[in-house]
């Protein structure tokens, strides 16, 4: 589970209370400011994209509290066995082997290569699904970053919401005077609301999706290498070290070490 989105926001409103005081928090409290903004701009949101999209809201949650379910060592380590399966047993042997596979975009690929597909053919239409996927996911990261576009936009009408009805209240008598405070209040305090929920929230959980399609998007790239190389019969120890130098400095050193534990640890055993 990564909780860091989570754990950030909660601690940035922390940061924000103690920074007002308990004694003055009462004074960044108005209903008025946050049926301006936060309705605002909820409604903002529902007019510029369809149920369709805004029902992935769940799903966006749960992507960004549960963290990255790709894992490129384990794609790694598998397509190695794949290549070496493929060399001894030729690319028909494969096709059992694509069953045990849970992944669509992983099976896919290896069938693909159990086909006899040409390797352009088959780097053509993974790479084709990849980049249909980064346009599904950047929509939906783009619903967040719209969104901290209009809080600010509509803490700004709360601000001029404000001002107005201050404006008008001080050509009323002299017993209108005392609501010039609170007109004022709204006026900033909606635009207080707008960038927290801008900076605070929805950019954050833009960011955090944009990272996440990163992540999906280089186990996809890596999965489309390894079949290719296996369907064009490279060496399976020239291939795995083509697939981890996708990876940083520290996974490619964690997983060349695991790996030469293992081997040492079957020598010895042997």
């Amino acid at each position: 589970m990564d909780i860091t989105t989570l754990l950030g926001i909660i601690l940035g409103f922390a940061v924000i209370v103690w920074g007002i005081g308990t004694k003055s928090l009462g004074n960044f409290i108005d209903i008025d400011s946050v049926l301006i903004t936060v309705g605002g701009t909820l409604c903002a949101v529902l007019a510029s994209f369809s149920f369709r999209q805004l029902a992935k809201i769940g799903v966006h949650f749960k992507i960004l509290l549960f963290g990255s379910k790709y894992k490129p060592e384990t794609a790694i380590n598998k397509l190695v066995e794949l290549a070496q399966l493929a060399r001894k047993d030729g690319l028909l042997a494969l096709e059992e082997k694509a069953a045990e596979i849970k992944d669509p975009f992983f099976q896919r690929g290896v069938l693909l290569v159990v086909d006899a597909m040409e390797a352009d053919k088959v780097r053509s239409l993974l790479e084709g699904e990849i980049e249909a996927m980064d346009q599904r996911h950047g929509a939906g990261a783009e619903l967040y970053e719209k969104a901290s576009i209009y809080a600010p936009a509509f803490g700004m009408i709360g601000t001029l919401v404000g001002l107005i009805k201050m404006l008008a209240e001080m050509n009323l008598d002299e017993g209108a005077s005392s609501s010039l405070g609170l007109s004022m209040a709204t006026a900033l305090v909606t635009t207080f609301y707008g960038c927290i929920l801008a900076n605070l929230l929805f950019l954050p959980m833009a960011k955090k999706l944009h990272i996440r399609n990163e992540e999906e998007i280089l186990y996809r790239q890596i999965i489309v290498e390894g079949v290719v190389g296996i369907q064009c019969g490279d060496n399976p120890k020239n291939l795995k070290e083509k697939l981890v130098s996708c990876l940083s400095q520290k996974q490619q050193k964690k997983l060349l070490s695991d790996n030469a534990g293992k081997k040492g640890g079957k020598d010895k055993g042997q």
